[in-house]
């Protein structure tokens, strides 16, 4: 203001210097020269009111990173991740776990990619806490077997971490408050420093503890090829992420053995990451069948710490009471600065007795299973329960039929 009242006044004192002069060469009165003043004065202050003229806001024009060089991403900061409306009365005691159920009648083999909605980038409910108790528990005892973030992808993960504070507060208002350069959890009282400068831990598990997914961050590189450079894979099951950390991402899925990924999943999956923008997050689901009752690791295919175990280590489930339905909703989406794509595995685990107990669910389960070819059979453990599971779906499917729930009544409810 005080720049804006020193340029009046040297307007003022100009122009009455320019009437000055013209009185003396016309012979104007004093009259015309208070009108004239007058005028000026109003001039002035409409200066001042509106201030100094401003130069035109240049709009920034996105990089164009569609045509990029492999391994060469262009940060974009005319792209800021929409803010989510809070979730209407969520509870971390009541709000119950979405029940995905994303199997059909008939299998196939598929990335099966829908679009995701921005707000349901993160899904939280009732099971947070034991989620995060057991998050917490494993991590004490195993450490950085479960998280690891490589100098490739530190940027990449300190920009998740801001996003997920942004995000976060927004959905969740009544866990997480941010303040200042901190996050704090309303209902553990956890807080966590956001500030590079002050902060001594791995961003990446900072973000695992606040949310009920495990997370991966995978990097382009110039072959066009992306690799695991930042993960915290805690509650996997099946897989261990020291095994896989720094992986290319197609070598992740053959050493995983995953049904014929070369044939089908490779070339899809390829063009896929390629052409992933900023504004066009996805979702995918998955199922297995787990002998055991552990979310972290699955103690019946074998030890965590043994080098080689699978299902070919497992003992045969004896009882149906030994079996959980274990699913997986997956999204993916790209940071905008570093060009990183996001990979987050929330897991929903049920006991198979207790998800029986809904309508259609055993016909179509049961349906499923028994379309899956031998190496997906394979993959999926199918000999280590399949006596304990099939007649137990026989059964209760005829139960559901006879009880007046018709199979072609089903709705079609994919992946619910």
């Amino acid at each position: 203001m005080n720049k804006l009242t020193n340029e009046a006044g040297l307007l003022v004192s100009i122009y009455q210097e320019l009437f000055l002069q013209f009185a003396k060469v016309s012979g104007g009165t004093i009259e015309s020269f208070n009108t004239l003043l007058c005028i000026g004065i109003i001039l002035v202050s409409l200066y001042i009111t509106k201030g100094s003229p401003t130069k035109k806001k240049v709009q920034r024009k996105a990089p164009n990173n569609k045509d990029r060089e492999y391994g060469h991403w262009m940060a974009d900061h005319t792209f800021t991740t929409p803010t989510p409306p809070p979730f209407k009365n969520w509870s971390h005691e009541l709000t119950k776990p979405l029940p995905y159920r994303a199997f059909k009648h008939n299998y196939h083999i598929t990335m099966g990619i829908r679009n995701m909605d921005w707000a349901s980038w993160f899904e939280l409910d009732n099971e947070w806490m034991k989620y995060h108790e057991e998050k917490v528990r494993r991590i004490k005892t195993r450490g950085t077997e479960l998280y690891e973030t490589s100098p490739k992808a530190t940027e990449a993960a300190w920009e998740l971490l801001d996003e997920m504070t942004s995000y976060l507060p927004n959905r969740y208002p009544s866990m997480f408050k941010r303040e200042g350069t901190t996050i704090e959890n309303l209902v553990t009282k956890e807080i966590f420093e956001l500030d590079r400068s002050k902060s001594t831990e791995d961003p990446i598990l900072m973000c695992a503890k606040m949310v009920q997914d495990d997370l991966a961050i995978i990097i382009e590189h110039e072959d066009g090829n992306y690799s695991l450079e930042s993960g915290a894979i805690i509650l996997a099951g099946f897989w261990r992420f020291r095994d896989k950390f720094q992986m290319k991402l197609n070598e992740i899925h053959t050493s995983g053995d995953v049904p014929k990924f070369n044939e089908k999943l490779k070339p899809g999956m390829t063009r896929f990451f390629q052409r992933l923008t900023l504004d066009k997050p996805v979702v995918r689901n998955n199922y297995f069948i787990q002998t055991d009752d552990n979310l972290g690791w699955s103690s019946s295919i074998g030890d965590e710490d043994v080098k080689e175990v699978g299902w070919n280590t497992a003992q045969e489930a004896t009882n149906v009471d030994q079996l959980y339905f274990r699913s997986e909703r997956q999204s993916l989406r790209r940071l905008p600065k570093s060009g990183a794509v996001v990979f987050t595995i929330r897991t929903y685990f049920v006991p198979m007795v207790k998800l029986c107990k809904e309508p259609y669910i055993p016909r179509r389960l049961l349906d499923g299973i028994n379309s899956w070819t031998e190496d997906v059979k394979e993959y999926k453990g199918y000999a280590k329960y399949k006596d304990a599971l099939l007649p137990y779906l026989e059964k209760r499917a005829l139960e559901q039929e006879q009880g007046g729930l018709a199979p072609a009544d089903e709705p079609n409810v994919y992946p619910f």
